[in-house]
């Protein structure tokens, strides 16, 4: 079981730059993906940007440029650095862990709203 909790969403006016942290705990050694996904009001949830254990990396096109993943897996830690931030980055913005057997594990989320 893994266990996913976000922080740093928050409010920021267009153009501007937040830092999103995920830590996971419970059965971190069976983890073989991270990423980011976010949901807008009305709206599917969609992905926006992954990594594996091997660091290859994935980015949803609307972020390409402008949004970084990481890892700290000393830390168990994954990071979304977003820059140049636009209103309609607006969404909840959800960690994912995926393990061994391709369960999929998902945090609470966090709010990021972009004002303009």
């Amino acid at each position: 079981q893994v266990q996913l909790v976000e922080s740093g969403g928050g409010l920021v006016q267009a153009g501007g730059s937040l830092r999103l942290s995920c830590a996971a705990s419970g059965s971190i050694f069976s983890i073989t993906a991270m990423g980011w996904y976010r949901q807008a009001p009305g709206e599917q949830r969609e992905l926006v940007a992954t990594s594996t254990n091997s660091g290859v990396t994935n980015y949803a096109d609307p972020v390409k440029g402008r949004f970084t993943i990481s890892r700290n897996d000393a830390k168990n830690t994954v990071y979304l650095q977003m820059n140049s931030l636009k209103p309609e980055d607006t969404a909840v913005y959800y960690c994912n862990a995926r393990d061994w057997n391709w369960q999929w594990y998902w945090g609470q989320g966090t709010q990021v709203t972009v004002s303009s």
